[in-house]
């Protein structure tokens, strides 16, 4: 037997019958820990809030914009522990976003005027509501560097559609629902004209450029958005911002901030202040109020729009005339616009302030209502008064920016960017309960399921911009800092640091993780970003080469430990396809596929089906590989694609490489085999004794293992066979081959009788 036939069966062994060794440590008490590491009781209160326990999880997950890496980074509260990287924009290698056929498609919906974008810059996630509480359902985000917006089904957090904003040439102002989801919001934010590829020179800022909001149709049912029953408010060239939905007496009704109100356009280069000169010169700026019900039933009835590139657009004109628009000064430069989670009020902190403001919804339909407006603005739209929408000022302190709510009846969060602090307070009465300092220069914050109608306190998250000291030094490119905090207590406690090194994550939102429901396989033959059949899946048996022409098309499949097929023959020039299918049941059983030198990569998780495609440009022989360890035999799981040149042919029939085997080798595979059978029949015997039909996971993991079994019907009459005809190669490789698929039984079989132990199976009778 070779040595690691005998190392494997002799860990299989030993787990079947459940043997241990046990090592005697110096044990080491908690008050050493603290004395070697210079711990004080405050770091240790800190460390146990935050704490994990092996095997246990996060009661919230979070999901954070990636910034400049156009991604969305995963990660579970209190741990602070990362969990996933999710390509949107930009191509992702280890999930093979962008690298197959099936998620190139969907990077090729955000291509613009034809050209692929393939980098983003994202700032704002959404997760999906019903009734104005997250649903765990969907993720929003927004690309600002490029006005587009995406959609990831959280069933499987992969990025099912990409839409380009069909007016905007930038934005800032995504992704924000309404309380159902009904519509996705996105405002623009550097004024530009509408129309496509249309040229007016800056001294024209006035006449034709425009700002936006679009609301976005979101398909709950399948989990798309459709652009045609989409539209946008035409706004004046001001710089739109953030947005927020009404909810309970504010249904119905949006809300988007601006800066910029002055219209300024800059140039030093000209003799001309700057921008932060010209666009912060007043003490206000304005709040847009859109009636957004009202308008999508007037646009969905064929009313009241024009079009524009294809897209349904409200005039300024028409939103003033059917009541759909309204400004309200606000403090200047703000950024962030948030209702309260009763719906009563909405919250807007100017960062050039100290005073985070409280508009009252009431006030605000009453003057509208009364017609009572103290002006319009140059573009004809109602200004209501800021006194007469105002419920109260409260000084925060400098550079008030975001605002977060809290479980706790009108309580908020705000950063004070300036101040590198976060501020408690009562948005009712008007006044500061607390607050603490954080590192350094705070963006945003966010409250578990702070943007809800029914927020869960417990914690808050300070997405900092400079960490500056906080970490190891990794050269002049600092990550981000993102702390956490306590707020379940009358003061805030700083309870950890987090770094942040893919991108300058910009805002985050967290969810209760019992409200998500991700999937653990997908039905066989799927194609995960379109949620279909995969024309070219396959199942076990079905594989297949065809050729026509110099096109090639191979129908494959995928399971531990190997690749079928595992010879690809092409002529040079050939144009290849390849779909594979992974057959695995097993939860956490992917596969990787890739092809040395070709620039390609595939992620297969249980059940999916990918498609990836490239041209045989090169003679010559290159291996191919599952890319994610899989199993003990992963190494063997490979293949190769032999690109032959133009009009070759084999000059003599030569016999595959082979091994040198005896009588006693072969013997040896038998008794292994036969050994290795009792370890699964001991363990088929505990999992049948045990209920472990009510633990989905373990069904699933037995049904996969009784799967890799049922392949080795038939091959121990082949190895027999061979053994009569004394071809001991062939006799030990088939016998070996029974082992391979008793390998994988086992595996399974073991992971499900652990899973049962430690999961409180109980005996049954």
């Amino acid at each position: 037997m070779r040595q690691s036939s005998k190392r494997t069966l002799s860990l299989l062994l030993a787990a079947g019958v459940g043997l241990a060794t046990a090592t005697t440590w110096a044990a080491e008490s908690l008050q050493d820990v603290m004395k070697r590491r210079n711990l004080s009781q405050q770091d240790l209160l800190a460390a146990a809030k935050t704490y994990v326990p092996t095997g246990k999880r996060d009661e919230f997950v979070a999901f954070s914009s990636g910034g400049q890496s156009g991604q969305v980074i995963v990660y579970g509260i209190p741990s602070m522990r990362i969990l996933k990287y999710i390509g949107v924009f930009t191509p992702e290698p280890w999930q093979g976003y962008g690298y197959d056929e099936n998620s190139k498609a969907v990077l090729k919906q955000g291509a613009i005027d034809g050209k692929s974008i393939t980098w983003g810059d994202t700032h704002h996630p959404a997760i999906s509501e019903t009734n104005g509480e997250y649903d765990g359902q969907f993720l929003f985000i927004n690309d600002k560097a490029n006005p587009r917006l995406a959609v990831i089904d959280l069933r499987d957090f992969e990025t099912k559609q990409i839409v380009v904003n069909p007016v905007f040439k930038s934005e800032h102002g995504g992704a924000f629902v309404t309380t159902n989801s009904e519509y996705v919001i996105e405002a623009a934010q550097y004024p530009a004209p509408l129309e496509s590829k249309k040229f007016y020179p800056l001294e024209e800022m006035n006449e034709k450029y425009r700002g936006g909001v679009t609301y976005w149709k979101f398909d709950r049912k399948e989990g798309r958005i459709v652009a045609k029953d989409s539209f946008s408010f035409e706004l004046p060239p001001y710089w739109q911002d953030l947005s927020d939905a009404g909810k309970g007496p504010s249904e119905g009704w949006a809300f988007t901030n601006s800066f910029c109100a002055e219209r300024y356009v800059g140039g030093i280069e000209k003799g001309r202040p700057p921008y932060e000169a010209g666009c912060s010169a007043k003490d206000t700026d304005y709040l847009h109020v859109m009636n957004w019900k009202k308008a999508a039933e007037m646009v969905n009835a064929g009313k009241g729009f024009k079009l524009i590139n294809g897209h349904r657009v409200i005039s300024i004109d028409t939103a003033v005339k059917e009541g759909l628009l309204y400004l309200i000064p606000e403090p200047k430069s703000p950024h962030g616009v948030d209702v309260t989670p009763d719906g009563k009020y909405i919250v807007i902190g100017g960062k050039l302030d100290t005073h985070a403001s409280v508009y009252s919804f009431e006030k605000i339909q009453a003057a509208i209502k009364a017609g009572k407006f103290e002006s319009k603005d140059p573009y004809g739209i109602p200004v209501i008064g800021l006194k007469d929408a105002l419920h109260v000022q409260v000084p925060l302190g400098l550079g008030p920016l975001h605002t977060q709510f809290d479980s706790k009846a009108c309580v908020a969060y705000t950063s004070l960017y300036v101040d590198s602090q976060v501020a408690r307070w009562d948005f009712c009465e008007g006044k500061v309960l607390d607050k603490i300092s954080v590192h350094y220069n705070i963006g945003h914050l966010m409250t578990m399921e702070g943007d809800s109608t029914k927020p869960s306190g417990k914690y808050l998250v300070a997405l900092n911009k400079l960490a500056i000291d906080r970490f190891v030094p990794v050269g002049p490119l600092h990550p981000q800092n993102h702390q956490l905090i306590d707020i379940s207590n009358d003061k805030m406690q700083l309870l950890y640091d987090m770094p942040l090194p893919l991108g300058e994550p910009h805002y985050a939102v967290a969810i209760a993780a019992n409200k998500l429901k991700p999937g653990v396989r997908y039905k066989l033959g799927t194609d995960s970003r379109t949620d279909k059949p995969h024309p070219g899946a396959v199942k076990a048996g079905e594989e297949k080469t065809v050729k026509k022409g110099n096109k090639v098309e191979v129908f494959g499949t995928l399971i531990r430990s190997h690749i079928t097929p595992e010879t690809i023959e092409v002529d040079v020039g050939d144009d290849v396809t390849i779909h594979l299918t992974n057959l695995e049941r097993a939860q956490d059983e992917t596969h990787g596929f890739t092809v040395s030198t070709y620039n390609l990569h595939a992620s297969i998780e249980p059940g999916k089906t990918i498609t990836v495609n490239f041209k045989a440009d090169k003679e010559g022989v290159y291996p191919y590989y599952c890319t994610e360890f899989c199993s003990a035999l992963h190494l063997e799981m490979m293949g190769y694609l032999l690109v032959k040149p133009k009009g070759w042919k084999p000059t003599k029939v030569a016999a595959l490489a082979k091994g040198s085997y005896t009588e006693a080798e072969y013997k040896a595979t038998v008794k292994k085999v036969a050994d290795t059978q009792a370890i699964i029949d001991s363990v088929v015997a505990y999992i049948t004794s045990v209920n472990y039909k009510d633990f989905p996971d373990v069904v699933a993991m037995v049904e996969d293992a009784f799967d890799q079994l049922g392949k080795t019907k038939g091959l121990k009459e082949k190895h027999e066979a061979y053994a009569a005809k004394k071809d001991w190669e062939q006799a030990n490789l088939w016998a070996e081959q029974i082992w391979q698929y008793q390998v994988k039984t086992a595996d399974l079989g073991l992971r499900a009788k652990t899973y049962l132990e430690q999961n409180g199976a109980k005996k049954v009778k």
